[in-house]
């Protein structure tokens, strides 16, 4: 089992990201890049062996698509700090990431997840990979959105933040309106249907209309920062109920999605 080395992987993307975290006290670019990038390869390489192990997608359990996520938002920090030189967003991509492969380590859901015949389709792994970019995408918009409010309560102004979380949003709510319709193609194909309100589909259009509720805000009301950036840092909230929330709920023992 793949999952037996797990805490090796963990130990050496932890130690080179740590290592990334400490050179953005300093002006040493190439080591930020470097270490960043150098725990984005560990952390894939392993995804991929975990792939290859289990002779299918790993996007079923919830310690799986923690590892893509934890994956996906070092590379949306990486990016967005060599294009803005935002440093601090990096650092919260860094921390946030740690902190799901930390939850992952605690709870690998290693015991046998064979696929059901409804998940042995392309639109399966095409749907569940978009949704994890439009989160992390989504995740960094609403950190930023955090930054910005703790900068307005002090000084009174939001340092041009919401410039880059509108960004962020706008390609974040795409791709989640390319999975939620990716996501009506394959149940289509599955079940006969393409929506039928499933506790699930009803949390991914709630996660889905939050974040289009800020970009009408933001049209809307341009002038009005605090409102737009309390919608953006709960809309996040919203967004973790669907992905990792919706399980706890009670009608999530009618859904199709509790597989």
């Amino acid at each position: 089992m793949i999952w037996q080395y797990f805490p090796l992987f963990f130990s050496v993307i932890a130690l080179c990201w740590f290592i990334s975290a400490v050179c953005l006290l300093g002006e040493r670019e190439k080591l930020i890049t470097w270490f960043t990038w150098a725990g984005i390869f560990v952390l894939g390489a392993f995804i991929m062996l975990l792939w290859i192990t289990l002779e299918r997608p790993p996007l079923k359990t919830l310690a799986e698509t923690r590892l893509w996520y934890s994956w996906l938002l070092p590379v949306t920090g990486i990016l967005l700090y060599r294009r803005w030189k935002y440093r601090w967003i990096l650092n919260y991509c860094l921390g946030l990431a740690f902190l799901f492969l930390v939850l992952t380590l605690s709870s690998p859901d290693t015991f046998d997840q064979t696929l059901m015949p409804a998940l042995q389709s392309p639109w399966f792994i095409t749907h569940v990979i978009v949704y994890m970019v439009a989160y992390a995408l989504l995740a960094a918009s609403s950190l930023v959105g955090m930054k910005g409010l703790k900068l307005f309560y002090r000084t009174g102004t939001s340092d041009n933040t919401l410039a880059l979380a509108d960004n962020l949003v706008f390609l974040g709510s795409s791709f989640l309106l390319f999975g939620l319709l990716l996501g009506a193609v394959w149940a289509k194909e599955a079940w006969g249907h393409y929506w039928t309100w499933d506790p699930k589909e009803t949390w991914a259009y709630l996660s889905w209309f939050a974040y289009l509720l800020y970009i009408h805000w933001r049209i809307a009301r341009p002038r009005q920062v605090r409102a737009a950036l309390w919608i953006l840092s709960l809309a996040f909230v919203v967004l973790l109920i669907c992905w990792m929330g919706m399980q706890y709920l009670p009608a999530a023992g009618n859904s199709i999605h509790s597989y």
